[in-house]
């Protein structure tokens, strides 16, 4: 059997790991290589519950919840839309602690939290070893391993944080 040849951005078994690579897609009148981590993120936590999502659907679905088309990030009020059509289980839970400690027991979900100096939303899911995989992170973290602590302690560092999550 042939292999299929990985597309530029995907893993090989087709989460989305590499934000830079979708220049060409625009989302919020900016290119999703600049602005598509929540759409991005979207698009893995549906593939993690076992729902097909194109990501160029879920950019043009999630503009349309925001109330002005401009520059910026994925806001929480679309988020919450959105995951509330498709992944209805999907729980909400702001604060660094009380999120990472929800983050831990669950299957999967998307974080909204600050990566340096910009917001960012990135998906995650628990692996049969016990420990998460974690996407679009950051240049370098695009398809990564690690504990929930490691990531809280090298990723949620400051700033507004929150974690809807799945119990699959």
């Amino acid at each position: 059997m042939e292999e299929k040849p990985m597309a530029a951005g995907y893993s090989a078994d087709g989460y989305i790991i590499d934000q830079d690579c979708f220049s060409a897609l625009r989302y919020r009148t900016m290119p999703v290589s600049w602005n598509g981590c929540g759409p991005i993120a979207l698009c893995n936590l549906r593939k993690a519950a076992g729902q097909e999502a194109e990501l160029s659907e879920v950019c043009g679905e999630l503009e349309r919840l925001h109330r002005v088309n401009m520059p910026g990030p994925s806001s929480m009020r679309a988020m919450r839309l959105y995951l509330r059509k498709y992944l209805p289980s999907c729980r909400e839970i702001q604060g660094r602690e009380a999120a990472l400690a929800a983050a831990a027991e669950s299957s999967a979900g998307i974080f909204r939290y600050w990566e340096g100096r910009e917001p960012h939303f990135i998906s995650y899911m628990r692996r049969p070893e016990g420990d998460f995989r974690f996407f679009n992170v950051a240049d370098g973290l695009e398809d990564c391993r690690m504990s929930m602590d490691r990531f809280g302690r090298e990723h949620l560092l400051g700033g507004f944080v929150a974690v809807f999550c799945l119990s699959l």
